[in-house]
């Protein structure tokens, strides 16, 4: 019988030339020597590479995993050779993006649990730190599941380890990205201490603005990795604003990522851009940067200014894109810290007004639109203690009114009655039925 016959049956098997050869040649690495067994898996490793996301997931299934483990345990493969195959479809399963869970339900994932937690127990004179770094290498790009406290305080630093290496040797750099790819993918809200990864982070981050050794989206991976576990710290705006430069970073990012994409391109008629990945990637990033953020600065209402700017190119043709910006412009009108007079300076507010012009706006986009104005109405109607900042909110509110009555808002927003009405029933609770409500009034 293959050892694939019991896959899972809800699953069509996907036979091809590589998988009918993967399948052949993983049958007879029983009856090698080591050697032999080791130049076995380095063809079975050329045809990893060559496979695509269907074929992977024919070939790694539950019992294939399970099959490894119980050859491990009857040593007709030794951990070394076993090692190599893993890690091999690790880094190819995390370089393709293949979501795929059959490892976590595996026995070879519930034994490589116990080694990783046992091998780090032992005294520093018994431990084989190699053999750690790799079992935590293969468990963590293998591992589509969450990962425990304990997991996590162990396996974190090792691949942090070997991605602050700064080596320039070709395969140790590959290593060291496709770790950082790796870690970034782990749950960060895990309640583990920061001391464990804070400062390699840090350095990985500094290192690349100031040598750009890391690719866009690995930069980009790093400092989500760094800002989802940092969110709900007191040293939250010290070490992403003041020490790291978050908001200049993300600026020079979007800028150059923005000169990649042709944006003028047909939606239907583009192939998949991963540049255009990434920068919505940022924009989700950006959204939470903006809630957690206290302060506000000149070069924080520049980050407004980008958004804007990407915004104006994905129009057309990146709806993706356009949706996130909208959330980030949404969330920055809502935060207290976040000065109107930037959203004005900045286009946000223009923006916002020609949008709500459109005529075939999607019902998203309306209440995107509608929560702008009712939040900027609110923030505009909160009178000031101090006469200059009051002189100020009402020249402000002025101001606004004027560019309102100019695009003729209060008429479009009156034309979308019917439409707040029917948001309001179905999924967007929070907007107001009351029109006047979304107005700004002198």
């Amino acid at each position: 019988m293959s050892l694939f016959d019991d896959y899972d049956s809800e699953n069509e098997l996907l036979t091809t030339a590589r998988t009918k050869k993967f399948s052949k040649l993983f049958c007879e690495l029983e009856h090698r020597t080591e050697d032999e067994q080791k130049q076995k898996i380095e063809e079975l490793n050329r045809l990893i590479d060559e496979m695509n996301e269907g074929e992977f997931i024919t070939v790694f299934t539950k019992d294939l995993y399970n099959k490894i483990h119980q050859m491990i345990e009857e040593k007709t493969l030794s951990w070394g050779n076993a090692i190599l195959l893993l890690k091999h479809a690790g880094f190819c399963k995390v370089l393709k993006k293949i979501p795929f869970y059959s490892f976590d339900y595996s026995s070879l994932s519930k034994r490589m649990k116990e080694m990783i937690i046992d091998e780090n127990e032992k005294k520093k004179e018994e431990k084989n730190e190699k053999r750690l770094i790799d079992l935590c290498e293969c468990f963590a790009w293998l591992n589509e599941d969450f990962i425990s406290k304990e997991l996590f305080s162990v396996i974190v630093p090792r691949l942090l380890k070997v991605a602050s290496k700064k080596d320039e040797n070709e395969e140790t750099q590959k290593e060291a990205k496709m770790n950082l790819l790796t870690l970034c993918r782990i749950n960060t809200y895990t309640d583990v201490p920061k001391e464990l990864y804070l400062s390699e982070v840090k350095e990985i981050i500094k290192y690349h603005q100031e040598h750009s050794s890391l690719t866009h989206l690995i930069y980009q991976y790093i400092w989500q990795f760094l800002i989802y576990g940092l969110l709900e710290e007191e040293s939250f705006e010290e070490v992403v604003v003041n020490e790291l430069h978050f908001v200049g970073e993300t600026r020079r990012e979007l800028e150059e990522l923005s000169k990649c994409i042709d944006w003028k391109r047909k939606e239907e008629r583009r192939k998949e851009v991963k540049e255009v990945k990434i920068i919505g990637r940022w924009l989700l990033v950006i959204d939470d940067f903006l809630n957690w953020c206290r302060s506000w600065n000149e070069e924080l209402a520049g980050l407004i200014c980008s958004i804007v700017q990407v915004f104006r190119a994905s129009r057309d043709n990146y709806k993706e894109i356009l949706n996130g910006c909208l959330s980030s412009l949404r969330r920055a009108v809502e935060k207290r810290n976040v000065k109107i007079d930037d959203l004005l300076k900045s286009g946000a507010i223009g923006l916002y007004l020609e949008e709500m012009k459109q005529s075939t706006l999607e019902d998203g986009i309306i209440s995107d639109c509608l929560h702008f104005f009712l939040k900027l109405s609110e923030r505009l109607k909160e009178k000031k203690d101090e006469e200059k900042e009051e002189a100020k909110r009402k020249e402000m509110k002025r101001k606004i009114f004027e560019k309102m009555e100019e695009e003729g808002f209060e008429d479009i927003t009156t034309s979308l009655y019917g439409v707040i009405s029917f948001l309001n029933k179905n999924c967007y609770r929070e907007l107001s039925k009351n029109t006047s409500d979304y107005f700004v009034n002198v």
